[in-house]
Protein backbone atom coordinates (compact mmCIF):
# COMPACT_ATOMS: atom_id res chain seq x y z
CA UNK A 1 0.00 0.00 0.00
CA UNK A 2 1.16 3.44 -0.55
CA UNK A 3 -0.01 6.09 1.61
CA UNK A 4 -0.64 9.60 -0.09
CA UNK A 5 -1.17 13.34 2.15
CA UNK A 6 -1.57 16.50 0.61
CA UNK A 7 -0.71 19.90 2.41
CA UNK A 8 -0.78 23.73 1.22
CA UNK A 9 -4.18 23.81 0.17
CA UNK A 10 -6.42 27.61 1.71
CA UNK A 11 -7.71 30.67 0.96
CA UNK A 12 -6.13 32.98 -1.68
CA UNK A 13 -7.32 36.16 -3.38
CA UNK A 14 -7.19 35.73 -7.12
CA UNK A 15 -4.07 36.37 -8.51
CA UNK A 16 -2.30 34.56 -5.86
CA UNK A 17 0.12 31.79 -5.49
CA UNK A 18 -0.16 28.83 -3.26
CA UNK A 19 1.81 25.59 -3.04
CA UNK A 20 0.66 22.21 -2.83
CA UNK A 21 2.80 19.57 -1.41
CA UNK A 22 1.92 16.02 -1.19
CA UNK A 23 4.29 13.14 0.07
CA UNK A 24 3.89 9.62 -0.87
CA UNK A 25 5.21 6.51 1.25
CA UNK A 26 6.88 3.60 -0.12
CA UNK A 27 10.96 2.98 -0.97
CA UNK A 28 10.21 2.93 -4.62
CA UNK A 29 8.94 6.62 -4.94
CA UNK A 30 11.72 7.55 -7.33
CA UNK A 31 9.65 4.86 -9.85
CA UNK A 32 6.01 6.58 -9.92
CA UNK A 33 4.15 8.66 -11.85
CA UNK A 34 2.97 11.19 -9.82
CA UNK A 35 -0.13 13.20 -10.84
CA UNK A 36 -2.89 16.36 -9.36
CA UNK A 37 -5.94 16.09 -9.91
CA UNK A 38 -8.94 18.74 -8.76
CA UNK A 39 -12.84 18.36 -7.78
CA UNK A 40 -14.94 21.09 -7.79
CA UNK A 41 -18.54 21.25 -6.43
CA UNK A 42 -20.85 19.43 -9.16
CA UNK A 43 -17.83 18.67 -11.11
CA UNK A 44 -16.27 15.55 -12.44
CA UNK A 45 -12.86 15.17 -10.88
CA UNK A 46 -10.64 16.10 -13.59
CA UNK A 47 -6.49 15.90 -14.72
CA UNK A 48 -4.87 18.92 -14.06
CA UNK A 49 -1.28 17.83 -14.08
CA UNK A 50 1.40 15.04 -13.86
CA UNK A 51 5.04 14.34 -13.78
CA UNK A 52 7.15 11.33 -14.84
CA UNK A 53 9.45 9.33 -12.25
CA UNK A 54 12.15 11.02 -13.70
CA UNK A 55 10.59 14.29 -13.31
CA UNK A 56 11.60 14.42 -17.37
CA UNK A 57 7.78 14.58 -18.78
CA UNK A 58 5.16 16.34 -17.59
CA UNK A 59 1.72 17.64 -18.68
CA UNK A 60 -0.55 20.18 -17.63
CA UNK A 61 -4.53 20.57 -18.55
CA UNK A 62 -5.01 23.27 -20.77
CA UNK A 63 -6.75 25.40 -17.96
CA UNK A 64 -3.32 25.32 -15.87
CA UNK A 65 -1.14 25.59 -18.42
CA UNK A 66 1.41 28.31 -17.86
CA UNK A 67 0.09 29.22 -14.32
CA UNK A 68 1.04 26.10 -12.70
CA UNK A 69 4.39 23.93 -12.36
CA UNK A 70 4.34 20.42 -11.03
CA UNK A 71 7.91 19.38 -9.81
CA UNK A 72 9.19 16.25 -7.57
CA UNK A 73 11.80 15.91 -5.06
CA UNK A 74 12.87 12.15 -4.96
CA UNK A 75 15.27 12.51 -2.43
CA UNK A 76 12.01 13.64 0.12
CA UNK A 77 9.55 11.72 -1.28
CA UNK A 78 7.92 14.79 -2.09
CA UNK A 79 5.86 16.46 -5.29
CA UNK A 80 4.72 19.91 -5.92
CA UNK A 81 2.21 21.84 -7.45
CA UNK A 82 3.57 25.93 -7.92
CA UNK A 83 -0.11 27.33 -8.62
CA UNK A 84 -0.07 31.40 -9.51
CA UNK A 85 -2.38 33.69 -11.24
CA UNK A 86 -5.07 31.82 -9.30
CA UNK A 87 -8.86 32.15 -10.89
CA UNK A 88 -11.80 31.84 -8.84
CA UNK A 89 -12.11 28.59 -11.06
CA UNK A 90 -9.37 27.21 -9.66
CA UNK A 91 -11.44 26.52 -6.53
CA UNK A 92 -11.47 23.12 -5.66
CA UNK A 93 -10.37 19.97 -3.66
CA UNK A 94 -7.31 19.30 -5.11
CA UNK A 95 -5.83 15.60 -4.95
CA UNK A 96 -2.51 14.11 -5.01
CA UNK A 97 -2.53 10.69 -6.32
CA UNK A 98 0.51 8.14 -6.90
CA UNK A 99 1.26 5.52 -10.20
CA UNK A 100 3.98 3.07 -8.24
CA UNK A 101 4.17 1.75 -11.81
CA UNK A 102 5.22 4.36 -13.64
CA UNK A 103 3.33 4.22 -17.10
CA UNK A 104 0.75 6.77 -16.10
CA UNK A 105 2.74 9.82 -17.01
CA UNK A 106 5.11 9.09 -20.04
CA UNK A 107 3.26 10.86 -22.48
CA UNK A 108 1.28 12.18 -24.71
CA UNK A 109 -0.84 13.12 -22.02
CA UNK A 110 -2.01 11.76 -18.65
CA UNK A 111 -3.35 7.97 -17.94
CA UNK A 112 -5.80 8.89 -15.64
CA UNK A 113 -6.88 4.92 -14.70
CA UNK A 114 -3.66 4.19 -13.90
CA UNK A 115 -3.42 5.97 -10.53
CA UNK A 116 -4.46 3.79 -7.93
CA UNK A 117 -3.57 5.77 -4.64
CA UNK A 118 -5.24 8.73 -3.47
CA UNK A 119 -4.90 11.55 -1.09
CA UNK A 120 -7.97 12.91 1.21
CA UNK A 121 -7.57 16.06 -1.00
CA UNK A 122 -6.86 19.50 0.49
CA UNK A 123 -8.97 22.12 -0.40
CA UNK A 124 -8.08 25.31 -2.73
CA UNK A 125 -10.44 27.84 -3.01
CA UNK A 126 -9.35 31.53 -4.61
CA UNK A 127 -12.25 34.85 -3.83
CA UNK A 128 -12.66 37.20 -6.69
Amino acid sequence: QVQVVESGGGLVQAGGSLRLSCTASGAHFVDYAMGWFRQAPGKEREGVSCISWSGGYTWYADSVKGRFTISRDNAKRTLYLQMSSLKPEDTAMYYCAADPSGGSCLGPGMQRTGFGFWGQGTQVTVSS
